[in-house]
């Protein structure tokens, strides 16, 4: 089938590519002539492990290509995918709509042919029919149906989850547009990924119901880490007790500095939003945002106690700074806002991350990048593990602690046992463990 992605991002790219990989025929477009000329080099913009080699084969293949023409991609296209930002508004946290109503724009302007356009990006309820609108409006007689098609890939392991998926929501009023959606996702038939045919407006609504769960499963674990520390109880081994109930499930009950990322905090803030304008809030997921948002400060607060109560003057290393391991992306990363803290209290701060420092250095002031670990590390009074890249995993404790100025190790992912630190030398202090 012919396939054009609107919208080269994270989303967009890895999608089409592993459409492409299926043997489907996909064009990605971008607005971004940078961002195209790129691609077509074999440069890809984003850190995604096996994204390089994915694109280059199916580019070598010619099932994969890119332009800024949006109307050639769209021609005789049998699904259109609409895959651009929406990030947060300003003032009220609500998704901002405007790149996909563009996107439906351009695409009612492009259409030759019977075309089932798809919303892939993250969009609140009700979006579909506007761009349904926006495209008969435009077009009265072009023969498009609208889908919603969203997207579950974790950063770090999106081809995986792509081809591998828990399941695959489609959102469809139309009986074609179902048709055509189950035909693109045939190859996985194999491997028997559910695939649940919904209405548009259900289709959307889980997207958000399933990231404000996942968030809400992240900041209970990290309450209970609290609540530990004071009662002398261990989270790591409540996280597993509860986590053996198959009704809980074992997954994202790992206690940190907070969630960050690209889709739980705009897809919570938009849930909220979404519920107040309908009359029916969701106080859970609103006290869920409240609770992370403070979270993530009251770590900067935990290294400054781990420090004896002050870290004016002092040099605090920080090991990690994307929001998770295995991607380059910084947005509304812990890091930001314990760096923020750290500083504010006195602190000069050095960071190392194998892939975020790029995009940390424009988003923070004052810091210092270093090449590896242990030039991060030397004369540090203070060692910050923040994200846990496998990198981060077995570091030689004795010699952290000789480059070190002071001995004291915060480790925020509870990557080390604290004997192993203690017998080093180190003041350990972890999360949630007495």
């Amino acid at each position: 089938m012919r396939v054009a992605m609107v919208g080269a991002g994270y989303v967009g790219l890895v999608s089409g590519a592993c459409f492409a990989d299926f043997g489907h025929a996909v064009v990605c477009v971008d607005t971004d002539p940078g961002k195209i000329a790129a691609l077509k080099a074999g440069r890809i913009p984003i850190y995604e492990p096996g994204l390089d080699a994915l694109v280059a084969e199916n580019v070598r293949q010619e099932r994969l290509a890119f332009t800024t023409d949006l109307a050639a991609a769209v021609a005789g296209a049998d699904a259109v995918f609409i895959a651009v930002g929406t990030p947060s508004r300003r003032g009220d946290g609500f998704a901002d709509l405007s790149y996909v109503y563009a996107a439906a724009r351009a695409i009612a302007d492009a259409v030759t042919s019977p075309t089932v356009v798809v919303t892939k990006s993250t969009v609140p309820v009700g979006t579909g029919d506007e761009v349904e609108r926006i495209i008969r409006e435009a077009r009265p007689d072009a023969e498009v149906a609208v889908a919603s098609n969203p997207e579950f890939l974790r950063e770090g392991a999106a081809i995986a989850d792509f081809k591998r998926p828990d399941r695959i929501v489609i959102g469809a009023d139309d009986p074609r547009a179902a048709a055509v959606m189950s035909e693109l996702y045939r190859p996985l038939y194999l491997n028997q990924a559910p695939i649940l045919v919904t209405s548009r407006r259900t289709a959307e609504l889980t997207k958000y119901a399933a990231n404000a769960f996942l968030a809400t499963k992240i900041t209970f674990i990290n309450e209970i880490a609290d609540l530990c520390e004071r009662v002398g109880a261990d989270v790591q081994e409540v996280a597993r007790g509860i986590g053996l109930d198959n009704r809980i499930g074992r997954k994202f009950l790992h206690a940190g500095p907070g969630y960050g990322g690209s889709c739980f905090p705009k897809d919570t803030l938009a849930l909220v939003k979404t519920a107040q304008d309908a009359g029916s809030p969701v106080r859970l997921v609103e006290t869920v945002v409240a609770v992370n948002d403070s979270r993530k400060r009251a770590m900067a607060r935990k290294v400054v106690a781990a420090c004896g109560g002050s870290v004016r003057g002092k040099s605090v290393a920080v090991l990690g700074l994307t929001f998770k391991p295995n991607t380059d992306d910084m947005r509304e990363a812990p890091s930001l806002a314990i760096i923020a803290g750290l500083q504010d209290a006195g602190a000069r701060v050095r960071a190392y991350d194998p892939e975020g420092m790029a995009g940390a250095g424009a988003l923070l002031e004052a810091v210092e990048y270093a090449s590896d670990p242990y030039a991060c590390a030397e004369g540090a009074h203070a060692l910050v593990l923040v994200t846990e890249w496998d990198a981060f995993r077995a570091l030689d404790l004795p010699r952290l602690r000789r480059l070190m100025a002071e001995s004291v190790l915060v480790d925020l992912r509870n990557v080390y046992r604290p004997e192993d630190a203690r017998r080093h030398g180190f003041t350990y202090t972890s999360v949630g463990r007495p």
